[in-house]
């Protein structure tokens, strides 16, 4: 806060006396006046004991006799009465006489009640009550953060005598019962992952206090950390029986037996039945379209059935059907018509089914879980984890969940609700037999009378009454699929000089038809035909070509790059689609196919683009456009690093990016395009571009969200390039595969694949992935210990950068040496090496390696004893590790910043970095989290909480020993008195 600004008080319109009314104080910190933003002086201390005794009477009189006692109390100077008349003289100058008053031989402060802090957090902490009684907590939780937030350090900072001492404690008393509240809000709507970092500090700071203890334990067994939450009582009730001679209280043993007893019911508030007292209401249906014909007995069996689960089941319905038949409006037609039987919600995804990379249930459950009001800190990881939570998230909801398009039982079965009062709708190209208890549907096509009131209701009824018969004939030669006559129906529409004959004159000619129109699939593509047979020349070369690429959408500058035309001739092409409906608007500037356009567009592409070769130019400049837009992200993230210089040539030049911000808003929203087009081109004869697109783009696999994918793509370039004979392109993609196991923590498989890629590189004569194989294998070695070996290959990528004039390499060469001579106690040298390599990337203005330099500098200062310095480099690495997106690196970094605490004897805010990096999640794996639960169980005893420091100790070993650590020897140590003295 702005120490001449004021507290952060609402502001308010003056009324008549404006001398008065722009006063405001602050007690809940430095006893401190304003008139409007101007600070006034408040004086001596003795002064400002007045000021705040007179604050806190909330406009009453005090005699001067109280005056005297609250300043002074039993041993007040001779002239004691002289000076509080003084004080209060003095502070009547400088507030006006209108705001201090002389009145009865005493003095009163008569100001408006919103003009003190204290008043106002009041008012915020009665608000929230009410907030809560009223059932809205995320409404309470906002107005206590407000009143905390009031604030400002210790309450009367520095103000003597013993009534300031009494308010004090009273006040600082108030703020701890007000933190309790919010944690306790915290923990009703599903924020217990974010909350016990927080509880942990305050069990530090607060021992004795057994509601805070109790919240932690809550929190932890909420969490999955079941162990850590008994190991918090255990560690409580020893530091009662030493402290106070006393047992936990009632409610903490209670609590203990349940989590022991794996209570199901802790996992929700007690008071209600749902597991998250969330007002969240998704509402994520998509419009139903105001057209909707027909289907009256399907729309009320639909309907009875999912009102169904207003008893005593869980509803599920499946419909079945060729693809264009009508499901999915159907569905989404049903479900509008039951959202008053949902009052909770209605949650919908596409599933993808259809396509050849079906949605991961993982992927929706993970968004379901944040459309529910869950904290993307609080989603597992796994799936069976997040299937679970979904399902307790729903326990006692009344919801409605629509799974569109989906692949099969085995990928919406984790997606169901688990209980009554909630009801699941699923479409599908096949009847889902093996779905146990499911209520199927099988969608056929229109009826003939069902087909032609679609018909006229899109082409209009004046048109179709003087044609029936003609219009008989549309319906039946779109084999009455509700898709087809959609958009036959659409096209005649939107052309007034076609007449309805002229349409089923050009649908009678079976040669635009397939033969087999209600085979299958395939039985769209007539329809399909239809629209795309009267695209212009240019509309339909850019159908065809987009259609080709593999993302889930397409940028309109990625588009323009596959038609080599202009953005703006290719926005309009593109629009002229989207009028068409043969491509939809996804988002400003983007386009995506429907799964089944998209492979009607692809059979044109085969079967019309005019030389063939087109289509593998088309992808071909596609890839370059990734690459050279990719390259300059790098460049610009990067500057002198050489690696730009090393890619395949490109045809493209890419987007003009400048701005670090605008890039990285480019990479990280094209990341799934981009990888996409990627594995596409793999398979072709652009593998080597494809196999730089993934070096160039390596950020995606230590970002954390795309680090599965990228994975997948690069085995697969491996592959590739294996089976192609692609000594230089194999080599370079191992470089990637190094990278992709280091951040997963498998550093043996890292260590082979940089092994083998340095070797293939020299045979094709390729100096980059030599050197970033030493530079890599130094890394590897130093972490497991073998720091000779770190050395020699350390050296050699020096020489290698220098000898390619990239100083960014060289750099990093430096910092990983600052690493091996702290690990060998040559502390001193440490530093400086981390300093040198700062020095390169200031020079060269890097930003995103700079923060690994101070990350390094932070761990040898660390090693050294100077903790604020460590912790100086460290805050600056995370900030730019956060600018930069790199989400594990930022956990990593939490916990070197928890190291540094523990080192300088601050176990409480060590405890509290720690859980931040478990939270997060950290370069490194299971091994790195392994270090981080050491580090926060030595934290832990240190605060006198050995049974939970244990309990981190024996989850690290765990994951020590699966892994392979060296470092595990060091926790049996730990754990070995421990386990004798129980």
């Amino acid at each position: 806060m702005d120490r001449d600004s004021g507290p952060r008080v609402p502001e308010q319109r003056a009324p008549e006396h404006s001398g008065v009314v722009d006063l405001r104080f602050s007690v809940l910190g430095p006893v401190r006046a304003w008139r409007g933003g101007e600070s006034l002086p408040s004086g001596s201390p003795q002064q400002r004991a007045l000021l705040a005794a007179l604050l806190l009477r909330d406009g009453r009189t005090a005699t001067a006799s109280e005056l005297i006692d609250a300043i002074w109390g039993e041993a007040p100077p001779s002239q004691a009465l002289a000076a509080v008349r003084t004080y209060a003289s003095r502070l009547r100058k400088v507030l006006s006489a209108s705001a201090l008053v002389s009145e009865s031989g005493g003095y009163a402060i008569r100001v408006r009640r919103d003009a003190l802090d204290l008043a106002v957090a009041q008012e915020l902490a009665t608000e929230a009550e009410k907030s809560r009684a009223a059932g809205d907590r995320c409404n309470a939780r906002a107005l206590i953060n407000k009143s905390l937030g009031l604030w400002d350090g210790e309450p009367l900072a520095n103000v003597p005598g013993p009534y300031a001492e009494n308010q004090r404690a009273r006040l600082e008393e108030w703020r701890l019962q007000l933190l309790e509240a919010g944690l306790d809000l915290d923990l009703e709507v599903g924020c217990h992952a974010e909350a016990v970092s927080e509880l942990t500090a305050l069990t530090a700071a607060h021992p004795l206090r057994e509601r805070l203890r109790e919240l932690l334990m809550l929190a932890l067994y909420r969490s999955g950390r079941q162990a850590e939450a008994l190991a918090v009582y255990a560690d409580t009730r020893r530091l009662l029986a030493d402290e106070l001679g006393v047992d936990p209280r009632p409610e903490l043993s209670t609590l203990q037996q349940r989590i022991l007893q794996a209570d199901a019911e802790l996992a929700r508030p007690s008071e209600e039945p749902a597991p998250s007292p969330q007002v969240t209401r998704p509402a994520q249906l998509p419009a139903t379209v105001p057209d909707f014909t027909g289907r009256a007995s399907f729309v009320r069996e639909l309907r009875d059935q999912l009102a169904t689960a207003e008893g005593s089941v869980m509803a599920v319905s499946a419909l079945a059907g060729i693809g264009g038949v009508g499901k999915t409006t159907l569905a989404v037609h049903v479900a509008h018509e039951a959202r008053p039987h949902f009052p909770d919600g209605q949650l919908y995804v596409d599933l993808q089914g259809a396509g050849n990379r079906a949605a991961d249930p993982e992927t929706v459950l993970g968004a379901f879980l944040r459309a529910l009001g869950v904290a993307d800190s609080a989603i597992p990881d796994s799936l069976d984890e997040r299937a679970a939570l979904f399902r307790s998230m729903l326990d006692g909801r009344r919801v409605l969940v629509l799974l569109d398009n989906a692949r099969d039982a085995a990928q919406i079965r984790p997606l169901l609700p688990g209980t009554a009062g909630c009801a699941a709708l699923i479409t599908s190209r096949v009847r889902m037999v093996d779905l146990a208890g499911a209520h199927l549907v099988d969608l056929d096509v229109m009826s003939p009378e069902e087909a032609l009131q679609l018909f006229t209701r899109i082409v209009g009824k004046e048109r179709v009454t003087s044609e029936r018969e003609a219009a008989l004939d549309v319906v039946a030669a779109c084999g009455f699929l509700p898709l087809a006559i959609r958009i036959a129906a659409s096209r005649l529409a939107a052309r007034r000089t076609w007449t309805v004959s002229v349409l089923a004159a050009k649908l009678a000619d079976e040669r635009r038809r397939l033969d087999e129109l209600q085979a299958g699939d395939l039985a769209v593509k007539a329809t399909f035909e239809l629209g795309y047979g009267q695209l212009e020349p240019a509309q339909a070369r850019a159908f065809r070509l987009l259609g080709l690429a593999d993302g889930p959408d397409i940028s309109l500058a990625a588009a323009a790059a596959v038609l080599d035309l202009s953005p703006q001739d290719t926005e309009d092409l593109l629009e002229a689609l989207v009028d068409t409906s043969l491509v939809e608007s996804a988002a400003p500037g983007r386009y995506r196919y429907h799964d089944l356009v998209r492979l009607y567009a692809r059979a044109c592409a085969e079967r019309d683009e005019h030389p063939q070769v087109e289509r593998e130019l088309a992808l071909s400049r596609l890839l370059d456009f990734y690459l050279a837009t990719a390259a300059k992200v790098y460049a610009i993230e990067r500057p002198c690093d050489r690696l730009v210089d090393h890619l395949e040539p490109t045809g493209q030049a890419g987007l003009a990016l400048t701005d670090r911000e605008e890039a990285q808003d480019w990479f990280y929203a094209e990341a799934h395009c981009l990888l996409a087009c990627a594995r596409q081109a793999a398979g072709g004869a652009r593998l080597r571009a494809a196999v730089d697109l993934l070096w160039v783009a390596q950020d995606l696999a230590e970002s954390g969200a795309n680090s599965k994918v990228y994975e997948s793509v690069a085995l697969a370039a491996l592959d590739a390039a294996r089976a192609a004979g692609d000594t230089r392109t194999e080599g370079r993609v191992r470089t990637s595969l190094t990278n992709v196991h280091m951040v997963a923590g498998r550093y043996e498989q890292a260590d082979e694949e940089a092994k083998q890629a340095a070797v293939l590189a020299l045979a094709a004569q390729d100096p980059v992935p030599v050197y970033w194989s030493d530079n890599d294998r130094g890394i590897i070695a130093f972490i497991q210990g073998r720091n000779e070996e770190a050395e020699a290959h350390l050296r050699r990528a020096r020489e290698g950068s220098r000898a390619d004039g990239n100083l960014p390499g060289e750099a990093s060469a430096l910092c990983t040496f600052s690493r091996i001579h702290v690990a060998m106690g040559r502390t001193e040298q440490g530093i400086a090496l981390a300093e040198q390599g700062i020095a390169i990337y200031d020079r060269i203005g890097h930003t995103l390696r700079l923060a690994n330099a101070q990350y390094a500098l932070g761990v040898a200062l660390t090693q050294a004893g100077r903790h604020t310095e460590a912790l100086e480099q460290l805050a600056q690495a995370l900030d730019r590790f956060e600018e930069n997106r790199q989400r594990l690196w930022e956990g990593t970094t939490h916990f070197r910043i928890a190291q540094a605490h523990l080192a300088a004897r601050r176990p409480a805010r060590a405890a509290q970095s720690a859980e931040q990096a478990l939270a997060i999640g950290c370069m490194g794996g299971d091994r790195t989290r392994a270090n981080v639960l050491v580090t926060l169980g030595k934290a832990l005893d240190s605060l006198g909480q050995p049974d939970r420091a244990r309990a981190c100790w024996r989850e690290a070993l765990l994951l020590q020993e699966q892994t392979g650590a060296p470092e595990a020897q060091e926790v049996r140590e730990l754990l070995t008195p421990l386990t004798g003295a129980a």
